[in-house]
């Protein structure tokens, strides 16, 4: 059995590195998460960054694979069949995230207090790179496509600690 650190992920170590350039910077949330989409643009990987088991996804819901993680930054892989999505949520810090495939079409809300306003909408296909910071990071994913979706994210924060990159859930009503 292969274990996470010998699997070769073509393209991360470049990425990691200049990641961890931007973020011994110490810029503030959207300057981190603007900087990131820059590279992230110019170092986009392949969906050979992960293995033909990560990519096949699970049926049970979208998968996230941690690929790095340190103090100040966590790079993960998500794998997304058609139709899944993710709950309403926002983030406990900054998050970049590029396309490999599928199409990952997001939602934004802005909250109300005792419910939602959707505020837009975003189809985000292969090879496009998009990045945000909190306040004001309040969405749903879903691969809206017919193939399996993979996109990689890169958080302002350690997930080896946190476990997730969600701040909270939101279950109240949108009008």
């Amino acid at each position: 059995m292969k274990t996470v650190a010998s699997i070769r992920r073509p393209g991360l170590a470049e990425l990691v590195s200049g990641i961890a350039e931007i973020t011994a910077r110490r810029p503030g949330l959207q300057e981190a998460a603007d900087a990131v989409a820059v590279l992230l643009r110019e170092r986009l990987p392949t969906e050979d960054l992960l293995t033909e088991q990560e990519r096949a996804g699970s049926p049970d819901g979208y998968v996230s694979h941690v690929l790095h993680a340190q103090d100040d930054f966590s790079i993960a892989a998500v794998v997304w069949r058609p139709g899944q999505e993710t709950v309403i949520h926002d983030h406990v810090s900054w998050c970049t995230f590029g396309i490999l495939s599928g199409i990952e079409y997001e939602t934004l809300y802005r909250d109300e207090g005792d419910h939602l306003v959707e505020i837009g909408h975003a189809e985000n296909r292969p090879g496009e790179v998009s990045g945000f910071a909190p306040p004001g990071d309040i969405h749903q994913v879903r691969n809206t496509s017919a193939v399996t979706g993979v996109s990689v994210h890169v958080y302002g924060a350690d997930l080896r600690k946190l476990g997730s990159s969600i701040r909270r859930t939101y279950d109240i009503p949108v009008r």
